[in-house]
């Protein structure tokens, strides 16, 4: 398949409608870095967190620079037709100018470590640097206009909570998910809330169905609507339920969890509570059942399936769903999206507010490091950008990469990079 082809050319709530924020609880001194790197650099020792966005911004500054060199170099040829990841430019390397804790800072949030033209990664070693790195994205919190109000807390090891949790991303309360550990504050976190000042923290308990109860009747309390549709999950296949976490920060619709073919107390509840919202189940019949779904049904509104027959292919299903004002419906060129891993559910989560904010894209799934799947790399061909005279009028495609290279690595980055290169269509003049 040719890369050139042709292509389809309120207000928020006010403070005292949120959970008052408890302080951050310090981070260990003695807790390891979660993967550390083949040659880590020495430890730095512990230190009073500090606001940090001014100088993780500059330092920021200083990469670009040192990406768009790199860039013009290694340059991606964007009028290829194919892609080789053997081509592909390595990853320069940075050194960023500056005191060195800045640039350690940086690394531990998961700043980018290489971008391209059309790609953008956050690269933290686990998913408490890239949640902290996303929300420093979404919030640079330089000003007071730029902080989040409120920020969301959960364990990281409650993925499906984590999922639930990106409804409170959408507007208007517009709180990013951060990461707890068993109890403590991983230092990105810290970081992270230091740098962001919340004026108020949620901390979810339970955890999966449970938690996902509570946070969509939290939801309810915070937002001055009712959402348009509620979406059910399947609580032992997460891979299939991640795509959930960016369009609940997309457009508020809660996230319910269901097992077997038992609907939980937590979800029931909610059901009956919004009995009349249209209902839809995400992920095949293997991994969510039909019994769910027609238990659903009867307890709520209509229960439709969204699907695919595996985890790429699912994600893909929902970017192209659309139901009247159900599902993303992007099927041409012009919009962002989301990559993380099939085995990353809390980097959905972390990520959710890229799809609730900036270029409000969906999330995709791929189940290899170094290979970009097949059908993964068909529907961005679909959604390829094209240009017949003017390329400045055109529309763009940007995808974000979340993970450090033993996730995604830059082959494939860089090969995500070329399917969304603005391509020149026909013999348009100049």
């Amino acid at each position: 398949m040719s890369a050139d082809r042709p292509i389809n050319t309120e207000e928020a709530p006010t403070d005292e409608q949120l959970v008052p924020k408890e302080e951050p609880k310090p981070a260990p001194s003695s807790a390891p870095s979660p993967e550390p790197e083949p040659a880590p650099a020495p430890p730095r020792p512990p230190r009073k967190p500090k606001p940090l966005a001014p100088k993780l911004l500059a330092l920021l500054v200083v990469l670009a620079v040192g990406f768009i060199l790199a860039a013009i170099v290694f340059g991606s040829g964007g009028g290829k037709d194919e892609t080789s990841a053997e081509q592909a430019a390595p990853a320069p390397s940075a050194e960023p100018s500056g005191d060195g804790e800045e640039a350690a800072t940086a690394e531990s949030l998961g700043f980018p470590g290489f971008a391209t033209n059309n790609t953008t990664r956050v690269g933290g070693a686990d998913p408490a640097a890239n949640a902290a790195a996303v929300a420093l994205a979404a919030f640079p919190a330089t000003t007071e206009s730029q902080r989040p109000k409120a920020v969301t807390l959960i364990d990281e090891g409650d993925w499906a909570g984590a999922i639930a949790a990106a409804v409170l991303m959408a507007p208007p309360v517009r709180a990013p998910v951060l990461f707890s550990s068993e109890g403590a504050v991983p230092q990105a976190t810290e970081e992270a809330l230091a740098a962001l000042q919340p004026k108020n923290t949620h901390e979810v308990a339970g955890s999966g169905a449970a938690a996902a109860g509570e946070i969509a009747i939290l939801r309810d309390r915070l937002f001055p609507k009712a959402p348009k549709h509620i979406v059910i999950a399947p609580a032992d296949a997460p891979e299939f339920a991640m795509p959930a976490a960016a369009w609940a920060a997309r457009s508020g619709d809660p996230v319910l969890f269901a097992s077997g073919d038992d609907l939980p107390p937590a979800t029931v509840s909610y059901l009956e509570r919004h009995n009349q919202l249209p209902i839809y189940v995400l992920g095949p019949s293997a991994a969510i059942s039909s019994e769910i779904l027609r238990e659903a049904e009867k307890i709520g509104g209509d229960a439709r399936r969204v699907s695919g027959e595996d985890p790429v292919a699912n994600a893909i299903a929902f970017a192209r769903y659309d139901d009247g004002s159900f599902g993303w419906n992007i099927n041409d060129p012009g919009h962002g999206f989301v990559l993380v891993r099939d085995d990353a559910p809390l980097d959905a989560a972390a990520a959710a507010p890229l799809s609730g904010s900036g270029t409000w894209g969906p999330l995709l799934l791929t189940d290899s490091a170094d290979t970009l799947p097949a059908e993964l790399r068909d529907y961005f061909l679909d959604v390829k950008p094209g240009y017949t005279d003017n390329p400045t009028r055109a529309f763009y495609n940007h995808v974000w990469v979340i993970g450090d290279q033993e996730a995604i690595d830059v082959n494939q980055q860089a090969e995500v990079n070329e399917l969304a290169e603005l391509a020149k269509i026909g013999s348009g003049g100049e």
